[in-house]
């Protein structure tokens, strides 16, 4: 039989007095005042990424909008001003600066319409975090001129071949 360090018997199974102050106390607390921040930090990291990607999306279709919208147009003024419509009307409120550039190079019947949109938006807009910093966000878009925008409709009749004028 084993004795303790005062000549008692120890009774086994029991670790010796000294051996408890060593033990596992307070690791839940540490563990979780370092793990708890980590998590929430992990979180708005996602968080703002996924709004990052979608102001990205947002861009991208507010461009494709434009470009749409120019293509319809009856000439190249219209053109670029129905762009710059449809990229304000798409992107309102979430740019603190935006620039809409129209290449009309090509407007004609049949012709591509190409249109740039770059939106500058601020990172604490984005988030709703407060943090400091702006993004710039571009896209570009393309959209062919319609064939037969203003051709009255009765000149428009089938043509042997299948091909209309």
């Amino acid at each position: 039989m084993s004795r303790g360090s005062n000549g008692s018997p120890r009774t086994p199974g029991r670790p010796h007095p000294a051996a408890r102050t060593r033990g596992d106390r307070g690791a839940v607390a540490v563990e979780f005042a370092i793990g708890l921040p980590m998590l929430v930090l992990a979180g708005l990291l996602i968080a703002g990424s996924i709004v990052m990607a979608r102001t990205n999306l947002d861009v991208n279709t507010a461009a494709a909008a434009a470009a749409r919208a120019a293509s319809q147009s009856r000439d190249a003024a219209t053109a670029r001003a129905a762009a710059n419509d449809a990229a304000q009307s798409n992107l309102a409120g979430r740019c603190t600066t935006l620039s809409v550039q129209v290449d009309t190079s090509g407007f004609r019947r049949g012709g591509l319409v190409t249109v740039t949109v770059e939106c500058i938006a601020a990172v604490r807009r984005l988030t709703g975090l407060g943090l400091p910093g702006t993004m710039a966000f571009t896209a570009t878009a393309a959209s062919p001129v319609d064939v037969f925008r203003g051709v009255p409709i009765h000149l428009v009749r089938p043509q042997p071949g299948g091909r209309n004028v």
